[in-house]
């Protein structure tokens, strides 16, 4: 019978799950993570786990969400909307989002590994992610729309648009393909300059 746990406990746990969880996935990565490391610093049995996520996967997905005000901070409120035109804010928003996915473990690791992206995704519950205040996604899909409307950006599906963004944010996975990956800075710098300008073409 599964051991219970009072709420004190289960926020103590739950706690220590995702701080273990963070140290582990960044370091080992989700497959080589056992369940016995994971539960280990809570001091809990592997079957006591599920009493708090189902699987390694909602762990990781839990440990993203988490993060997702203090991304929307950076990438949003600093970056898209932090002023200039559409074409400054689509700039700064790939160059703040290339930052966070190269410099955060957590969100760099799933760059690097699709496989793992995808187990995490397959976890994903859509309408806890669309009633997120705090999404990035939502945010950059409501800044595309309102500069379509005022003729600011190009006028194509916005899913597209966020489909080139996406593209461009995962470049630095393949830097080392480069015939020269030290010019890499120079080249991510050129790539967005000419995205931003063709998806938010000036008038003359």
């Amino acid at each position: 019978m599964p051991a219970a746990f009072s709420a004190e406990e289960k926020t103590r746990i739950t706690e220590l799950l995702l701080e273990s969880g963070r140290r582990l996935f960044t370091t080992r990565g989700l497959r080589k993570t056992s369940l016995d490391e994971l539960v280990a610093p809570a001091g809990i049995a592997k079957s006591s786990f599920y009493q708090f996520f189902d699987s390694k996967e909602a762990l990781y997905l839990e440990l993203m969400m988490r993060q997702t005000a203090q991304v929307k901070r950076h990438v949003i409120d600093e970056g898209l909307l932090a002023g200039g035109d559409v074409r400054d804010g689509l700039r700064r928003f790939l160059r703040a989002t290339v930052t966070q996915l190269t410099t955060d473990p957590l969100y760099g690791r799933l760059m690097t590994h699709p496989e793992e992206m995808a187990a995490v995704t397959r976890r994903l519950d859509p309408s806890r992610v669309a009633d997120d205040p705090d999404n990035p996604l939502r945010a950059l899909t409501e800044f595309i729309v309102r500069g379509q409307e005022r003729g600011e950006l190009v006028a194509t599906d916005p899913a597209v648009i966020i489909g080139v963004i996406q593209a461009v944010v995962l470049t630095p996975v393949h830097a080392d393909r480069l015939s020269d990956p030290e010019r890499f800075p120079a080249v991510l710098d050129l790539l967005i300059d000419v995205v931003t300008a063709g998806l938010a073409p000036r008038k003359e």
